[in-house]
């Protein structure tokens, strides 16, 4: 396990800044996902995933989280994508084009935050078909070739299994637990993976 030194001695910020140009989000494939930009006709799919109960609670969204919450958290990666170059993908099927869920590079503007997080959210009737997986390996090698970073991160809830396994599959290790500012009810296992 590396010290508290060797982590402060990794690069967790981009070497380059993002250009802003419009349209930042690229569109990437997996052999089975098209992980591309979020458009407005998503809003009552991604809603879809966010309210159902497994997602909600692993979440922490309260029962007040509506749909145009849903809709908030997607202009959101929207911006993020074209302030900062990392965001959410919405994750589409390519055999049928259903939407399932969200996964990407998360870079929050907060400073208990360990660095760029990569993360992913699929609706529970993609559960266990490896889309988690898929998606998370693209956005990890997106994170280290084009945002550049030499360490990336997962934050995730202890008792979170399938997303451990997901992230062990990814090459992440368990770095430490501790209360993050944003979610100050649940500790979160800091989870990382070096260049």
């Amino acid at each position: 396990m590396p010290s508290a030194e060797s982590n402060r001695s990794r690069r967790t910020v981009p070497r380059r800044a993002h250009n802003g140009e419009v349209g930042a989000c690229p569109i990437l494939e997996t052999d089975r996902l098209i992980l591309r930009n979020f458009r407005d006709d998503d809003v009552d799919a991604y809603f879809g995933v966010l309210d159902t109960p497994e997602v909600r609670a692993w979440l922490h969204l309260p029962e007040t989280f509506g749909r145009e919450h849903a809709w908030a958290q997607m202009a959101g990666f929207l911006g993020e994508w074209e302030l900062r170059g990392t965001g959410q993908w919405a994750l589409e099927e390519k055999e049928t084009g259903r939407f399932v869920g969200r996964a990407g590079l998360y870079r929050p503007e907060r400073d208990d935050w360990p660095g760029v997080d990569v993360g992913w959210t699929l609706h529970p009737d993609s559960w266990g078909l490896g889309y988690a997986t898929e998606a998370g390996r693209r956005a990890v090698a997106y994170g280290f070739e084009e945002v550049d970073v030499d360490r990336l991160f997962s934050c995730i809830l202890p008792d979170n299994k399938r997303s451990q396994s997901v992230a062990g599959r990814l090459g992440f290790t368990l770095l430490e637990e501790r209360v993050l500012a944003f979610y100050p009810d649940a500790p979160h296992g800091i989870w990382f993976l070096d260049r």
